[in-house]
């Protein structure tokens, strides 16, 4: 019986502590929908999804200039055309150089 009185007055004594802790254990690691480990993954998910909403508006804003530079200018629509299409005119050649990549050992 001494030891259990002895529980007994440690908990009498310190019951706000080993309440808090409770709550914080709950609250931070037990709770699957509000714990601190979602709140963090949500974080870092939020995060990358903000770098991608960047990347990809930058990618907006230099393809719209490239089509507006395009419809506007008949030499840069050649340039596309001959670059990315490889398209030539009628008395022309082309040479396409592939770079062979295990020869660089």
């Amino acid at each position: 019986m001494g030891k259990l009185v002895l529980f007994w007055n440690f908990i009498r004594r310190h019951k706000y502590a080993i309440t808090l802790v409770t709550f914080a254990l709950i609250i931070g690691v037990l709770d699957e929908e509000n714990s601190l480990l979602q709140r963090f993954s949500h974080w870092r998910e939020i995060n990358k999804l903000k770098s991608e909403i960047t990347f990809y508006r930058n990618q907006y804003e230099r393809d719209s200039k490239r089509l507006k530079e395009i419809s506007s200018d008949p030499e840069a629509l050649e340039k596309v055309a001959r670059e990315k299409y490889l398209m030539k005119k009628p008395n022309e050649d082309i040479y396409i150089f592939e770079e062979d990549l295990n020869k660089k050992q």
